[in-house]
């Protein structure tokens, strides 16, 4: 391997140099022996010749050189490559003949320019393969300790690509591929073999396998389909190997990811959830050509109704947000999309507080906002538990300061995004949730240009304080996973469906509707425990060795399971995950009397009274846990939970 290493210290240039000196060798090879077969003669070629050499190398490297021959680098040369290798090649020769016959009297058999054409493509591929070939074989060599045996699921033009990025990047053998193609079973790809998914089972992953090959991971290379990608996952939970995903081309293409990309399953694959198209006229009808806001901007939610909202070409958008840097990250991920995908749209960033009705209202009228998503708020329930006063403040009263100026400022539309933890609450942040789809009910029966919409929805996946990426963390660390209760359950949903799924029901709102999004089924925390367990290719505690699961009892204002109904009064709507609710609403001077008491709670740090208030106005409100803010006057002294 001395030569690689030699090739290795050159700089890009001196490895052009050298590979153009190389293609030189070739083609003056290629005349010499062409002129040798034709006469049959080694002493045939003389001094006489040499013109038709220059000749060659005149023509030849200036068109090699426009077919880009020396841009690609050799050790990634693929089938593209070779061909180019052949038309120039083919042009090369054909334009030499051509002048040698025109411009020398040098006799020249009529077989020598087929047979310097073959031996020229010969050797010029084979200098690339041969230099690919060595690499390849260092590579592994280099891995070798490392190694793991792999095998792609997905014998498209996505696994052959990717597995050609896998062999370059090193530290994986793949074993073969997995189609369910009944027609590309047992062909080969890259010289691997492939497989069905039943044959791999049998011969790869079983204790019984009589396989030498033991497969390490599997690496899903598949469209997100959830239909199929589900299945195949549920199959191979069955056995003790790693899955994970693979960028898909498009991704490699765009230069998003790379194969140190290749990732965790998504969470996606393991809940099952099919994805339901989104209703054009819906998402178009809040935001097209329209001066849209997002409160909450850098959040969860907020930001990827910002991801969702510019793919749909408002006039301009204005991501108003308290946290300096969450604004500065989403400000900058805007940037970059719409420079990638060329959408000339103003970002406009703003500091403040949804509390600042003032603020927000000259923010407003200042660009002509016609469309708010009102996504700010304290969300974290045991955060929120040990703040009492600051979540009422920030939740409710940002809400009516939020709404009151977009009435002022006479904004169209304004969607709250409200959750499923706002149904019967057992906790602060539920109850103050509710609350603020009250004000924005109550708010509906006035006259006034603005229309309130509401929607609500369970867990997000990739929130903060989600579990799943607490779970991959675990499992990293070799345990345990911690659960707060053996039966707790929730309903999931990922940011991307969420966030659509807001933007249509907002769209659909007459004033003063409760939206519901259908979340599916709840999901077992501890099913999803065990999954995550086995598809990272580890095995659940079983007395002696594995992954252990513990439960460490249910936080403050934690409760086992979330509804996403106060009653059963429900419709159907223009899209088959939206309903919408009926629910009871309070009257003006009720808002006007409780939002006084909530001033004087808060102005007073009275957490009891706040709370004393809460469980009154807010239907099914029972508190699981006593008051743990640190601050309220009984818990003096005493060490908080």
């Amino acid at each position: 391997m001395y030569i690689l290493k030699q090739l290795n210290k050159l700089s890009r240039q001196q490895k052009q140099i050298f590979a153009i000196l190389t293609d030189i060798a070739c083609i003056t090879f290629s005349i010499w022996a062409a002129f040798v077969l034709a006469y049959s003669d080694f002493l045939v070629f003389s001094t006489q010749h040499l013109p038709l050499l220059f000749l060659a190398v005149i023509i030849t490297i200036p068109i090699f050189l426009r077919f880009d021959l020396y841009r690609a680098v050799f050790r990634h040369t693929d089938g593209k490559a070779y061909w180019s290798i052949m038309l120039a090649s083919i042009l090369s020769i054909g334009l030499y003949t051509i002048v040698a016959y025109t411009l020398t009297s040098i006799p020249i058999p009529k077989a020598v320019p087929f047979i310097t054409f073959l031996l020229l493509v010969i050797l010029i591929t084979s200098s690339r393969v041969a230099v690919k070939s060595l690499f390849l074989v260092q590579i592994q060599k280099n891995n070798l300790s490392q190694t793991k045996n792999i095998m792609i699921y997905g014998a498209g033009n996505a696994g052959a690509e990717l597995s050609n990025a896998l062999l370059h990047s090193g530290g994986f053998n793949i074993i073969g591929f997995i189609d369910n193609n009944k027609m590309l079973h047992g062909k080969i790809i890259n010289g691997k073999k492939i497989y069905s998914l039943e044959q791999v089972c049998q011969d790869f992953l079983t204790t019984e396998s009589q396989s030498h090959k033991k497969i390490d991971e599997i690496l899903l290379a598949l469209p997100k389909n959830t239909n199929k990608r589900t299945a195949i996952v549920n199959e191979l939970e069955k056995y003790r190997v790693k899955v994970r995903t693979l960028p898909t081309l498009l991704e490699l293409a765009q230069g998003k990811v790379t194969i140190e990309s290749i990732k965790e399953l998504d969470i996606e694959d393991l809940l099952g959830r099919d994805p339901v198209l989104p209703v054009k006229k819906l998402i178009d009808a809040n935001i097209k050509t329209y001066n849209i806001m997002i409160t909450g901007a850098g959040g969860s939610i907020g930001s990827e109704l910002c991801r969702q909202i510019i793919q749909q070409k408002p006039q301009l958008i204005v991501l108003y947000e308290l946290s300096e840097f969450a604004l500065y990250e989403i400000e900058q991920e805007l940037l970059t999309l719409l420079k990638t995908q060329k959408i000339h749209l103003p970002i406009i960033p703003i500091l403040g507080s949804v509390t600042n009705q003032q603020r927000i209202e000259r923010v407003c009228k200042t660009f002509g906002i016609h469309t708010i998503y009102h996504a700010a708020a304290y969300k974290h329930v045991p955060m929120v538990e040990q703040n009492i006063s600051e979540g009422v403040n920030n939740n409710i009263f940002g809400t009516y300061h939020c709404a009151q100026a977009a009435i002022n400022a006479k904004v169209h539309t304004f969607v709250l995004i409200s959750t499923d933890k706002a149904v019967r609450p057992t906790n602060t942040m539920g109850a103050t949730k509710r609350f603020a789809e009250l004000i924005l009910q109550t708010l509906s029966q006035q006259k006034h240009k603005t229309r309130f919409t509401m929607v609500r929805f369970g867990n997000v996946l990739g929130s903060s304080g989600s579990v799943i990426p607490l779970f991959r963390e675990q499992i990293k660390k070799g345990g345990p996973l911690t659960i707060t209760h053996k039966d707790i359950k929730r309903y999931f949903m990922t940011t991307q469906e969420a966030s659509q799924l807001v933007i249509q029901a907002g769209a659909m709102g007459k004033g003063g509707d409760v939206f519901v999004l259908d979340m599916g089924e709840p999901v077992m925390i501890t099913d999803l425990a065990k999954r995550m367990i086995k598809l990272s290719g580890a095995k659940a505690y079983n007395g002696s060795e594995g992954i252990p699961i513990t439960y460490i009892g249910l936080r403050s204002g934690e409760k086992i399971s979330e509804e996403l109904l106060i009653g059963k009064n429900v419709t159907d709507t223009l899209h088959p995950r939206i309903m919408r609710a009926n629910e009871e609403s309070i009257t003006q001077e009720q808002l006007t009397h409780y939002l006084q008491i909530f001033q004087q709670g808060i102005r007073n740090e009275d957490e009891p009274q706040l709370r004393n208030t809460l469980r009154e106005v807010v239907t099914g409100f029972v508190p699981q846990c006593e008051i743990v803010d640190a601050l309220c006057p009984n818990l003096e002294n005493k060490q908080v939970s």
